[in-house]
């Protein structure tokens, strides 16, 4: 019989033999065994695809250090709890947000229980999934490796069978200066080599296995991936939404390929968490997107971040950035310095005018006496209010940039505070960069925080943080922790709660995550702040693969990319640095004091372009009209989709190119094809096949130059 999610969870009946939880435009059917722990079974998109499961995979599954895997193996699966689970009942919640299904199963033996958390966000086909384990044994204790918060088989169409060479992986790495970086892999040869592994009676112990390290979530790999088959017409998407230690895999078993999300874990990160009496843990958030493609699944991540993220006044109101550091100050701010970039930034229409790094140093080098936070008397001789008062009265908001969770080895603040207040192992402070860093568990940490935020905000009017983080502290503290992997979840998520709590008191303050650039630019703070920078990168030319790529892991009205026209620029390359910027939040630099009376208005008509965009922005779904752009590809460009109107942002770094822009949205109709951005150059030569969907772009140019255009029905 199945299980109807409008009546009681009571255990199940012998004849009990599925859950069929219909989640708004995806219905999955979870299998209840008679004799064997719940598994996923079947999954239906509305209007896409429809996956059957094998059903050797658990639903929920628990590494412990007394149990281990069966067989021996570093897997996020096959663990030997896994196999031995029960089902004791489920739960359904139903409201505005979205759809939600708690399955309770026990272990196969006494005093643990393990609860698989399902959320699909209203009018997604995104599934966020987490773990719940609880210890109900009063006399026993539970040392937990890891507590994956997915475990899945990628699947197969009814009447077709698993294949796992049918299916592509899609991921990501990122580096300093160079970020977003994407590749295309087929699950074959390499990466999942055909073992014959039947022949030996036990399921393959490798996996594809990708991981994070420390604090900077996202410093190297990506926790965003996808999986496609074309032969299936289906594809898998994910992102892991942890601020710290993290791992994602996907394996091969005797009956398919498998899909495991996890948070920190003891063999990549040092984590275990002893689970005392009484004591739940709970794994962190990840979501599953299930759609046709991987354009369609990156839709659906984009739709259901937009659903989730904490609302707040900036999410549609997007106001227009000027930042002083990049190819600008460089962190040497002054009221000399500024006040001609004050008067020039709200000449051409900027609406927040952010102070970046140096604005509290007193000795010419900040780095290492950042932690008090208070105005430089030798920067700013008039008084800091000098240039807050300029700021305000050019009718701006003011923006600082703050590093709120190091404290810098030469800082008053040092000495000031606890030891107890810092991360440290082994009774040592842990130093990185000349920083200490603070401990965010610990109350005097907390306040000392909350008393440089009040001030702030009350007495220079801030409305803008720009907070950076520039070091990471390795795998974690040992100090109120089981392991330096338990310690270092523990301080993530008391960064979360401050996050939250700063946003709590001040509602209206727009908080910008900056990590070195995106070295932090994961969703469990991205669904908290309102910016994203993308990069730190100071080259024009190598920042549009970063930008064009940026909607992968973040929504498009986030991802802040630097517009830092300069004034010895020529028109085309002051434009193609302002397009940059211009498919997303707008994010402005340079020395606009400096320019010409028509290099301005060219400035001051990209930001006019940006407030128009905003509405668009805010409500689009990223496309890849070449694919997802490659670091070194001759032409880049990305694709805002919303309604019947596509803008897209088009960068060719060689020049004298022609370009086929792939736009399936208007196949079969004619089309208007106009220029957006810069009004004052030549307008690019195209070519429409609306039987193949191609747009040809003929840049006529001999160097590099960029456009942003727009499509829509001819009718229009």
């Amino acid at each position: 019989m199945v299980f109807s999610l409008t009546e009681s969870s009571a255990a199940p009946t012998p004849e009990t033999r599925s859950i069929d939880w219909n989640a708004g435009r995806l219905r999955v059917t979870i299998e209840v065994p008679e004799d064997g722990a719940p598994h996923l079974r079947r999954i239906v998109a509305t209007d896409g695809p429809a996956l059957d499961f094998p059903t050797a995979l658990p639903l929920v599954d628990v590494i412990l250090v007394s149990t281990g895997h069966s067989p021996a193996s570093n897997r996020l699966v096959h663990g030997s709890v896994g196999d031995s689970l029960r089902y004791i009942g489920h739960e359904l919640q139903s409201d505005s947000a979205g759809e939600s299904l708690l399955v309770h199963c026990s272990a196969g033996f006494d005093g643990l229980r393990l609860t698989a958390s399902y959320f699909v966000a209203r009018g997604t086909t995104v599934i966020r999934s987490t773990t719940q384990l609880e210890n109900t044994d009063i006399d026993a204790e539970f040392v937990v490796r890891c507590l994956p918060s997915w475990s899945g088989y990628l699947g197969h169409p009814s009447g077709a069978e698993a294949d796992p060479r049918s299916w592509h992986l899609i991921s990501g790495v990122n580096d300093w200066l160079a970020e977003g970086r994407w590749e295309r892999r087929p699950l074959d040869g390499f990466l999942l080599p055909d073992l014959a592994a039947a022949l030996t009676g036990h399921n393959p112990r490798g996996s594809i296995s990708v991981t994070s390290d420390g604090t900077w979530s996202t410093g190297a790999n990506l926790p965003v991936g996808v999986v496609e088959s074309a032969t299936f017409g289906a594809a898998w998407g994910w992102q892991i939404e942890h601020n710290g230690a993290w791992r994602w895999e996907l394996g091969e078993d005797d009956a398919d390929v498998y899909l495991a999300l996890s948070g920190p874990t003891d063999i990549d990160h040092q984590f275990t968490r002893v689970l005392r009496a009484g004591e739940r843990f709970e794994s962190v958030p990840v979501a599953v997107a299930f759609g046709a493609d991987v354009e369609a699944v990156i839709g659906e991540l984009t739709r259901y971040r937009r659903a989730v993220r904490r609302d707040h006044v900036d999410n549609t109101a997007m106001p227009i950035i000027y930042n002083d550091y990049m190819n600008t100050l460089n962190g040497d701010p002054s009221t000399e310095l500024l006040l001609p970039l004050i008067a020039a930034a709200a000449e051409v229409g900027a609406e927040i005018f952010c102070i970046d790094a140096g604005w509290y140093d007193d000795g010419g080098d900040w780095w290492n006496s950042v932690g008090d936070w208070t105005p430089s008397q030798v920067r700013f001789p008039g008084g800091f209010e000098e240039v807050v008062d300029a700021i305000t009265d050019a009718g701006m908001v003011v923006g600082l940039w703050l590093e709120p969770e190091v404290i810098g080895v030469h800082s008053p603040a040092a000495a000031r505070l606890p030891r107890d207040a810092f991360l440290s192992r082994h009774g040592q402070r842990i130093v990185e960069h000349e920083r200490y860093l603070l401990d965010l568990r610990h109350p005097a940490a907390r306040a000392h925080l909350d008393e440089v935020v009040e001030r702030l905000v009350g007495r220079y009017g801030v409305g803008y943080f720009k907070l950076d983080y520039n070091v990471t502290p390795g795998a974690g503290p040992d100090r109120y922790a089981d392991s330096v992997g338990s310690g270092l979840l523990e301080v993530n998520r008391a960064h979360l709660a401050w996050l939250d709590s700063v946003l709590d008191r001040h509602p209206g303050l727009v908080l910008e995550n900056c990590a070195s650039g995106a070295m932090r630019s994961d969703f469990a703070i991205l669904s908290r702040l309102q910016v994203q920078s993308t990069s730190d990168q100071q080259d024009p030319q190598l920042y549009p693969p970063i930008a064009a790529s940026a909607p992968m892991v973040m929504l498009p009205e986030q991802a802040a990319s630097w517009a830092y026209p300069q004034p010895e620029m020529d028109e085309e390359a002051a434009a193609s640095a302002l397009i940059t910027g211009l498919l997303g939040r707008f994010f402005l630099s340079g020395y606009l004091n400096r320019m010409s009376n028509q290099q301005l208005a060219v400035v001051a008509e990209a930001v006019t372009v940006a407030k128009e965009l905003r509405a668009h922005i805010r409500t689009a779904i990223p496309a890849w009209p070449l694919g997802l752009p490659g670091w070194d590809d001759p032409v880049v460009a990305l694709a805002l989709v919303a309604d019947r109107r596509t803008v897209v942002g088009i960068w060719d770094r060689q020049g004298d190119s022609v370009v086929q822009l792939h736009l399936p949205r208007h196949v079969g109709r004619p089309i208007a094809v106009s220029t957006v951005f810069p009004s004052g150059l030549p307008a690019w030569e195209h070519h429409w096949n609306p039987d193949t969907g191609i747009l040809s772009i003929t840049n006529a140019s001999p160097g590099p130059a960029a456009r942003l255009i727009s499509v829509g029905p001819a009718s229009d």
